[in-house]
Order: structure tokens, then C-alpha cells, then sequence
């Protein structure tokens, strides 16, 4: 089981108990969209990402990104960091049918692609050494983003989505939300080599 100090919010209760048999940290609800009308539950949000850090752990569906959007508009982005799990096809056991989408959410990961997810977002996992991966080099930009050709060409869109399928990220990411995972997750030379700028 993973120790780790930030704080990881879910969409429910079912995805918490998914989690909390792979770590063990303060894991918090937003109740779905009722994260929309509860001013308590978001200022829980708040205070547990300034004093521990938060990790933003949402289903890969379009729902789950509303719901992360709405936290990263309201918490500080120094205080936050984003978990993606990887679009997986499917029906969790519990249901009678799939979901809108189609798509696997938290509670039907296995513990190892949670944790996958959770180091890749940079989880502060306590008792184990510190990783020697010093970030010297500027971290990359949308330029090297359109470089790439992943930015402002007409086949912009479905060369971003073959590299999230090749990342196993969520096809709902947004050219923003795919640079801070090459810079939180990768080194400069990995995230270049990833987007063929070598």
C-alpha cells in the first residue's frame, strides 16, 4: 500500500473504495456534480490542497473532466496535481450496462494502473527516496506542442489523440492539460523524443 501526503479527491464513494485498498491518504468525495452546489465540499477541497497538496483523480469520461475543470478553476494550481486514468472500454461489475461512454472509471482500474497513474501525476509518496529526475532544462511549450504538429494544423486534433492513445491519457485532454503532463511526468529529452522533436 502507498503512503502518500497529498490529499486525492474522486468522484464517489465506489471509486473511493477502489482507491483505498491501493493507498493510504485522505481520499475525499465530490459527490459527482454535487461539487457544484456545495460551497462546504468545495472549501474542504481548498484547505486540504493547501495544507497537504491535492491529486485530482476523475473518471476519463466527459463528465469526470467538467468535474475536474471545476476544481482547477477553483483551487490554486500550485497546490494541485492531475491523475489521468487511461480510457479503458468496458462495464463495471456492479452495473446492469455501460456507461454513456462506454468507459471504465476509477473504480474499475486495478490497483496497479492506479498507482501507475498516481506516481506519473507526481504523488508525494512517503518512505521512499525521492526520485534523482533534477528538471534542469526549461520545460516545453505550446510552440514545441505546435512544433510537433499537435496545435494548429488541420490534423492537429487526430495526431494529439494518437499520442494520447500511446501515453494512455484520456481522450477528453486538452492540448494544455497534455503539455503539463509532458512536463510533470517526463523529462525534457523524454517529452521531446514522445513528440518526435529530436
Amino acid at each position: 500500500m502507498l503512503r502518500i501526503k497529498e490529499a486525492i479527491v474522486v468522484e464517489g464513494r465506489y471509486d473511493k473504495n477502489t482507491l483505498s485498498q491501493v493507498v493510504d491518504t485522505l481520499i475525499l468525495e465530490t459527490g459527482g456534480f454535487h461539487i457544484f452546489k456545495d460551497p462546504e465540499q468545495m472549501a474542504l477541497l481548498r484547505r486540504a490542497a493547501q495544507r497537504r497538496g491535492l491529486i485530482v483523480l476523475t473518471d476519463s469520461d466527459g463528465a469526470g473532466f467538467v468535474i475536474r475543470n471545476r476544481i482547477r478553476g477553483a483551487v490554486p494550481q500550485s497546490q494541485v496535481k492531475h491523475a489521468y486514468i487511461p480510457d479503458v472500454y468496458g462495464k463495471e461489475r456492479r452495473k446492469r450496462q455501460r456507461g454513456k461512454e462506454g468507459k471504465l472509471g476509477v473504480e474499475g482500474m486495478t490497483p496497479a494502473v492506479l498507482e501507475q497513474v498516481l506516481r506519473r501525476a507526481g504523488a508525494t509518496i512517503l518512505n521512499e527516496a525521492p526520485g534523482q529526475d533534477a528538471k534542469t532544462a526549461p520545460a516545453l511549450t505550446k510552440a514545441d506542442l505546435f512544433s510537433a504538429g499537435l496545435t494548429g494544423r488541420p490534423d492537429s486534433a487526430a495526431r494529439r489523440l494518437a499520442l494520447l492513445k500511446q501515453l494512455e491519457l484520456p481522450e477528453h485532454m486538452s492540448a494544455n492539460a497534455l503539455l503539463n503532463v509532458l512536463n510533470g511526468c517526463y523529462s525534457r529529452q523524454e517529452a521531446r523524443e514522445l513528440l518526435g522533436l529530436l
